[in-house]
This record gives C-alpha cells, sequence and structure tokens, in this order.
C-alpha cells in the first residue's frame, strides 16, 4: 500500500480517509479478537472440559451419564422448574397489575409507588433471604403467620424471588403498558364490545410482547440464581445451587461443567425467543400511537391504590427489616441498637471486601462503558467490515444467555490454565472487572446502539466530506450527544457490579473478596446481622450512586441538551 501511495500521490483529504478506515479495521478486529477471547473461547472450554474426569482423562459422555443417573441431581431440575414456573407466574401478574394501576390509572401517588417499587434493584439478591430469615424465620416476629410450614425451603425461595425480580418485570410491563393505543380501545368499544371483552381481545394482544418478555427474564433469572436458595433454601435442592456445591463443596469441576451445561439449554431458548419476538416488536414500533388512560372510576382506582400499598408496603417491610437487623445487637432478644455488627470484626472479608467492591465497581464502569461504547459506535458506523461487525453484534448478544455461574465457571477453565498467554489474570481484581463487564454487557451495549441510532448518518458523510477524522467526530459530536445514554450505561455498569455475586464467586480470592461474596460467607458462618450489614453497605451505596447520577444527568442535560427541548 504504501508503494502504491509514492507511485501515485493521494490528496490529503484521500490519505486521511484511507487511514481512517485503515485504523477503523484494526480497531474493529481488535474489538472481534477481544470479545472472542473473553465470551466464546471459555464456554467452549467448558464444553470440552465436561468430557474429561478428576484426572483430566477422556471419559466421553460418562459424566452425562451420572449426572442423570443420580436421582439429587435429576431432582434439583424439576424443583428448578417449578419454582421458576411458579415464581414467574406470580411476579407477571403482580407485576403487571401494579405496572398498570402507575401507567394507566388514575390512581395518585403513582411516582412514588414507582420509585418504592425499584427499591429492590439496588440490592443484591441475597439481602431479601436474609430479611425473610429475620421476618419467618425460627426467631422471626411474623413466624405464627406460616403456622405449621417453615420459611425454608419453597417457601422462602418463592417468596425471596417474587421480591428480587419485582422490579425488573415491572420495568418491562410498564413500558408494555406505555405502548398501548387508545385508538384501539376506541374502535372496540365503538363496536360494540364490553370491558373485559375489550380487555381480552385488544389489551392482551397488545401486551404480548411485554408479558412474554417478563415470563422469559423472570423464568431464566431464577434458573440461574444461587444466591436465595442457598440463604433461605434449606435442604431444597435447585440446579444453580448444585453448580456452586459441585464447584466450591466438592471440587468436581467436570461435573459442575455437565450441570452448567444443563443450566445453560433453558437460558438459551428464552436468549431465541426473546430475540425472535423483539424482531416483531421493532416492526410495531415503527407505529405512531396515541398513549391509553383507563376511565375514571373510583371502585377501580381504590382498588388498584390498596393493591399497589400493600406491595409497596411488603417490599419497604423487607428492606427495613434488614437494615434494623443490621442495627440491633442480638435479634429478637436484645433489641438494643448500635453499629457492632459494621466493624466486621469477627467474620472474614468486611471492610475490606466492601473497599475491593468499589475498586471493582468503579473499574467496570469506567473500563465497560468505554469499551462497550466504542465498540457500539464502530459496530454501527464505520465503513465496510461487514462481517466482522456482524461478529461484535453476536457477541455483544450472547452474554444475555449465558447465566453468571457458568460464565464464572468457564473463566475457571479458560485463564486457570498454565499454557494460557492469559493465565496471570487468574486470582486478580482484573478477571473479576472483566467477567463482570462481559455477564453484563448485553444490555448496556444496546443502549449505546438505540442511542448511536438516534444520531443521523448523513453526519458522518458530512465530516468525511470536510476531512474530520472519526476519532474527532466521536469526540466532538457522538458523545455530547449520547451523554444521557453514557450515564445511564455507566450507573448500570456500577450498580450491577456492587450486587454480583453469581460469577465473582468462583472467581475471587481473599485479597480480591468482594462485598456481594462476603454476604455469603457471613451468612454460611451464621453471622447473619453481619451479612444483613454488608447488604445494607450495599444497598446504601447503590442508592447514593443512583441518586449522584440523577443530580448529575439533570445538570448536564440543562447545560449540554438544550438542542433537544428546542427540537422538541
Amino acid at each position: 500500500m504504501l508503494n502504491n501511495s509514492v507511485a501515485h500521490p493521494a490528496s490529503p483529504l484521500q490519505l486521511k480517509r484511507h487511514f481512517g478506515l485503515s485504523s477503523g479495521g484494526l480497531v474493529l478486529i481488535f474489538q472481534g479478537i477481544v470479545l472472542l477471547f473473553l465470551i466464546i473461547c471459555p464456554v467452549f472450554l467448558m464444553v470440552y472440559k465436561s468430557f474429561f474426569d478428576s484426572n483430566d482423562q477422556f471419559v466421553g459422555l460418562a459424566n452425562y451419564v451420572s449426572f442423570f443417573s443420580n436421582p439429587v441431581l435429576t431432582g434439583s431440575i424439576f424443583n428448578s422448574l417449578a419454582i421458576a414456573l411458579t415464581a414467574t407466574s406470580m411476579t407477571l401478574i403482580l407485576a403487571s397489575v401494579y405496572a398498570y394501576a402507575i401507567t394507566c390509572s388514575h390512581m395518585p401517588f403513582k411516582r412514588l409507588f414507582k420509585v418504592i417499587a425499584l427499591l429492590p434493584i439496588l440490592a443484591p439478591s441475597l439481602l431479601p433471604a436474609i430479611a425473610l430469615v429475620y421476618l419467618f424465620g425460627h426467631q422471626g416476629i411474623f413466624k405464627a403467620v406460616l403456622g405449621s410450614h417453615e420459611i425454608y425451603g419453597p417457601i422462602g425461595i418463592l417468596m425471596g424471588y417474587c421480591f428480587w425480580l419485582f422490579p425488573a418485570a415491572l420495568m418491562i410491563m410498564t413500558s408494555a403498558f406505555r405502548g398501548l393505543d387508545a385508538r384501539l380501545f376506541e374502535a372496540s368499544r365503538s363496536l360494540g364490545a364490553g370491558t373485559f371483552r375489550t380487555y381480552f381481545h385488544v389489551m392482551i394482544p397488545a401486551l404480548r410482547v411485554g408479558l412474554i418478555s417478563t415470563v422469559l427474564v423472570a423464568f431464566t433469572s431464577v434458573m440461574t440464581d444461587f444466591g436465595i436458595p442457598k440463604v433461605i433454601g434449606g435442604s431444597f435442592n435447585m440446579m444453580a445451587l448444585d453448580v456452586y456445591k459441585q464447584i466450591i463443596g466438592q471440587q468436581n469441576f467436570s461435573m459442575g461443567a455437565v450441570v452448567s451445561l444443563v443450566l445453560l439449554i433453558p437460558a438459551l431458548l428464552s436468549f431465541t425467543v426473546d430475540r425472535l419476538q423483539r424482531k416483531s416488536q421493532a416492526r410495531l414500533q415503527n407505529q405512531e400511537i396515541r398513549p391509553y388512560q383507563g376511565k375514571k372510576k373510583t371502585l377501580p382506582t381504590a382498588l388498584l391504590f390498596i393493591f399497589c400499598f400493600a406491595i409497596a408496603a411488603f417490599l419497604i417491610a423487607v428492606t427495613a427489616t434488614a437494615v434494623l437487623a443490621s442495627f440491633v445487637q442480638y435479634w429478637p432478644y436484645n433489641l438494643t441498637l448500635g453499629l457492632s455488627h459494621y466493624s466486621f470484626e469477627m467474620v472474614d472479608g468486611g471492610w475490606h471486601s466492601y473497599l475491593n467492591s468499589l475498586i471493582m465497581a468503579g473499574s467496570v464502569a469506567i473500563i465497560g462503558t468505554v469499551f462497550i461504547f466504542i465498540a457500539a459506535f464502530t459496530s454501527q458506523r464505520l465503513k465496510g467490515f461487514e462481517f466482522i461487525k456482524g461478529l461484535i453484534q453476536g457477541f455483544a448478544l450472547l452474554p444475555m444467555a449465558i447465566p453468571g455461574l457458568v460464565l464464572g465457571l468457564s473463566y475457571i477453565f479458560f485463564f486457570n490454565n498454565p499454557h494460557n498467554p492469559l493465565h496471570f489474570l487468574y486470582g486478580t481484581m482484573y478477571i473479576l472487572v472483566i467477567s463482570t463487564i462481559v455477564h453484563y454487557y448485553t444490555v448496556p451495549h444496546l443502549t449505546a446502539v438505540a442511542a448511536i441510532k438516534q444520531i443521523p448518518a448523513q453526519l458522518d458523510n458530512a465530516a468525511r466530506s470536510l476531512g474530520i477524522s472519526v476519532p474527532k467526530t466521536l469526540w466532538r459530536v457522538y458523545i455530547p450527544v449520547c451523554l444521557p445514554a453514557i450515564l445511564d450505561i455507566s450507573v448500570y455498569l456500577f450498580v450491577t457490579a456492587m450486587t454480583t455475586v453469581s460469577a465473582a464467586i468462583f472467581l475471587y480470592t481473599p485479597d480480591t473478596s468482594l462485598a456481594s461474596v462476603a454476604i455469603l460467607n457471613m451468612d454460611d458462618a451464621g453471622d447473619t446481622a453481619a451479612a444483613a450489614a454488608m447488604g445494607v453497605l450495599i444497598l446504601a451505596t447503590s442508592t447514593t450512586v443512583k441518586v449522584v447520577h440523577w443530580l448529575l444527568t439533570r445538570t448536564l442535560l440543562r447545560k449540554t441538551q438544550s438542542w433537544r427541548q428546542m427540537d422538541g
């Protein structure tokens, strides 16, 4: 190429254009290789390892035969399916009614109810399980409510999942109710259809995409989470818990790989169905709608208010119980308040783990936001290299289908291999940062792509014709315009990094222990109050970051995004 340029001198503009395409291609190739090594290679290595025994001898399908011959392990499949189906159904119904109330009804205090409903998303999944033990456990203040039943088992697991899944289900259903077109309801009534017939034949079909998404998200989350059954499940076995027991308890990595692969099946099916139905949703989103609002009727509005009040009261009660338990000296015998559980003197981890979590979450937010936004930009805006861009898009969507436990185990096989040049990362904070970014990669990537697509592609052509380089266009145009989305991505990564436990549980060391992992270890050691204190620290940190993010976003939007209001 250099010889050609000497033979046929090009203009400065042509050279810049040529250099831009070449550097862009290198960036794309680099991003594709990074995602290949961090997503695809570890999972394939885990599949490969499932055909070997603990002595690294090839055994074919023997591990799979052993798994399906073990009634305890196969029983956990049915337990997981039963809990996942029940928790999904309960959460779907509760979140749908709640979303209708805060979106389409004339109920007062809708904004307050929405804020309260999103509270659980700021806490690790272990915190509600601990709070439920304080409420309904052997020393719980409401133990009598359960009669002869115990909270340790399916009842506690279901209550914990309903609490934990509620915000995610609510956000999806709220978006679905906002997409209802009032003209469809007017047409139905003008044709003589009654209220229930209109709801059945108009509303439910219009909510189809949201309902399916809620089912898939809730079902997959239950199947792949092990925190809640670990804390409150008692002897009730579930598949995700089996992976944890096989790796942490028995050091049986081969069987852990087999269970992980079985666990991967429902996640992949959910992912496939979700992608297919989102394509049909994209076609419907091109239509303009007139938002639907229910009629002003006193009795239905009052019933919806009572329903939302009951749900909000339960969410606050569970959260407040965890906070109170962290300050009480010895529940329920000595209710004197104090900070003794926050000293973490008698437990492993403590403040060291909390500081590690802050470092890890901050690194994930900064590094993850920069990498994800640039990857989304290059895959959407650079000319050519369609094959590599398609691979990057595919790699970006895959983490949504890979449970955290599966990713963590895959990283053990991949990074703990002494022949791997990246082996030096194993056992460090770097691998925790990388695994967390990869685990939560998909949602920020889709957010960044959506923000970038809002900018007209003609702007790129104008910049190229003026000889403005791609990095300068990115810095001067794309980043300021996409600033709200960039802030959303960074705070999402920070909060999820503070609360995550699934992938990190296999990758941490005593020096890199995280707060969310410390909760699990403290609860295992019987220090439930200290575990509650650590959970409250995470909740307080996530809440503070969300409030700062809200204030920062408002300020920046007012200063840098006034053009949006002018256009609107």
